[in-house]
């Protein structure tokens, strides 16, 4: 008898398939969120949850109480915050990520914000289309902000922040440093990075790239000291979780001009509010939280998550395991 999974939302067809091979496969085909009444009911018989932070909320003891078979949550996600550890180990549950499969497609949108953000390429697209090109004379008004040749600053160097690295050293000669938890030897080697601590790394950089996971030691990583300590010409790139980053205290850092601009793909809260002031500053580029969105990406991601759930289920144990 095939083991039963709950997916949690719609997946590419060649991912389900591959699942329907050797599970019983239950799922949501509404729109949105599961609602958690109709996700308690439909956990309660199954053995393994395919889903996303978004699409459940958070893995915690509420939903695990009422999941008496579950032995594996398959995250279709490089983060794992919605997982509450403590909760999944005592309940023998078992979660599983989907690391480097999006590593260059991070990358690239990362880089997209860093030049989006630095040559105004948003602010200034809206310039042409509301036909004020033809009446500008003063074109200073127009200048953005040099990349190649500046010092960039990343502070996570894992495999995203190397893939980031390696374009910023061979496709704009960029000067790399870095701040991490542990020295990180192969960019060092690699991309001729400096590691810094983290003052120093926010004194020095023009450009500022956040890539770090959400833990309970890098909420509000940055906040009203941290932009202090930037240039007045920094710009603010965040790529990581928007509870990384003390969101009032980077307006105040943009209004207060004490930042030159940001690039964000993440919030504090998303989606992000209308009236959120972040939406109304002209030298913020914002986009939904879209750093691995490309359709070849996305479906390698499901993918990768529908074999950690398999693997599991069939014994063969998880291939990219976060609670064992």
């Amino acid at each position: 008898m095939k083991l039963k999974v709950y997916i949690a939302y719609p997946i590419p067809e060649s991912v389900e398939n591959f699942i329907a091979q050797h599970c019983e496969i239950h799922k949501w085909d509404g729109n949105g969120r599961v609602p958690t009444n109709i996700l308690i009911e439909e956990i309660a018989e199954v053995e393994g949850l395919y889903t996303s932070g978004s699409m459940t909320g958070p893995i915690n003891e509420e939903l695990l109480s009422h999941a008496s078979q579950l032995k594996v949550v398959s995250n279709v996600s490089v983060g794992y915050n919605n997982f509450n550890l403590a909760a999944m180990t005592k309940h023998n549950v078992i979660g599983t990520n989907t690391p480097n499969v999006l590593n260059e497609t991070v990358a690239d949108l990362a880089f997209g914000l860093l030049l989006a953000t630095a040559r105004r390429i948003p602010e200034l697209d809206r310039f042409v289309k509301e036909g004020n090109w033809e009446h500008k004379t003063n074109y200073v008004d127009l200048y953005g902000k040099d990349v190649h040749g500046t010092t960039l600053g990343i502070i996570g160097m894992g495999r995203i922040g190397e893939a980031i690295a390696k374009r910023a050293k061979f496709g704009f000669d960029m000067n790399i440093i870095y701040h991490n938890r542990n020295r990180n030897a192969d960019a060092e080697k690699k991309y001729d990075a400096e590691y810094c601590d983290l003052d120093a790394l926010l004194r020095k950089s023009d450009y500022v790239l956040l890539m770090t996971p959400l833990t309970k030691d890098t909420f509000h990583l940055i906040g009203e000291e941290e932009f202090k300590l930037m240039k007045e010409t920094a710009i603010f790139i965040n790529v990581s979780r928007g509870q990384t980053v003390d969101e009032q205290a980077l307006i105040r850092a943009l209004e207060n001009k004490k930042i030159l601009g940001a690039g964000l793909d993440v919030f504090e809260k998303e989606p992000v509010a209308p009236d959120n002031p972040l939406l109304k500053l002209p030298n913020v580029v914002t986009v939904p939280h879209i750093g691995s969105a490309t359709a070849k990406t996305e479906e390698a991601m499901a993918m990768r998550a529908a074999e950690n759930l398999v693997a599991v289920l069939t014994g063969k144990g998880p291939i990219d395991p976060v609670v064992n």
